[in-house]
């Protein structure tokens, strides 16, 4: 027996679906809030506070004992001119120790035997009043430092020096948000979110102008460090009036 359905009914059921559609879209659109993200970047500029210099001193003997004894008396030296300097013991702390066989060579049998040993000591610095960096290079020279590099600069309180930045740049994350809402023809509403971006603040790499064995002072520039802020922020839209 075959069963005939009611061609009215059918359009009544499906008429019926559409409009649950219908009224279940605005439904879900209303979970997902329409919005603008930018970016708003800004900088600013200071002068390192803070100054780092690795420092060492190596000897040679033609024996292990006699090239440590050695190196340990020099670095004794270099330790005693930093705190006669005024530099604090917990502003140096020995950095690499070393002792290494030095080897020759024996032309008749091609060998290379062991012809004596260097010793060598590394000490690093922090330095908190960068006008003395000059002047505790040259401390560290006289005291027998035979080998210096490494030295940087750093700003120790960047994150609170940033903190006008960080206005800044939420200022200017905003100027960009009413830009693109005037191009789309709607207006901002309250920020829904704001993140900050970026990684650490990065070291102001500084270097000797010259060899220190041939100037009476040595020469350094600290210069100054730029630190830079980064904010994503996301703005609720609303019609345009």
């Amino acid at each position: 027996m075959r069963v005939m359905k009611n061609p009215a009914v059918l359009a009544v059921s499906r008429a019926a679906v559409v409009a649950a559609a219908l009224l279940t879209a605005p439904a879900l659109a209303d979970d997902f809030p329409s919005a603008i993200s930018v970016s708003g970047e800004a900088n600013v500029s200071v002068a390192p506070d803070l100054a780092q210099i690795d420092a060492g001193v190596a000897n040679d003997a033609k024996t292990a004992k006699d090239a440590s004894d050695a190196n340990n008396a020099a670095m004794g030296k270099v330790l005693l001119a930093l705190k006669s300097a005024g530099i604090a013991e917990k502003d140096y702390q020995t950095s690499r120790l070393s002792l290494q066989p030095q080897y020759g060579q024996n032309k008749s049998t091609g060998a290379s035997p062991v012809v004596g040993f260097r010793a060598s000591n590394r000490v690093t610095v922090k330095i908190r009043d960068v006008t003395k960096v000059a002047t505790i290079i040259d401390t560290l020279v006289g005291a027998g430092a035979n080998d210096i590099g490494n030295i940087s600069f750093e700003v120790t309180q960047a994150s609170k020096l940033l903190d006008d930045a960080r206005e800044q740049a939420v200022a200017d994350a905003r100027r960009k948000a009413e830009v693109y809402a005037r191009a789309t023809g709607v207006t901002l509403g309250a920020p829904l979110s704001v993140t900050e971006g970026g990684g650490p603040v990065p070291l102001f790499k500084g270097r000797m102008a010259a060899p220190m064995a041939a100037a009476p002072q040595a020469a350094v520039a600290p210069g100054e460090e730029t630190l830079s802020v980064t904010v994503n922020v996301s703005w609720a839209i609303k019609p345009g009036q």
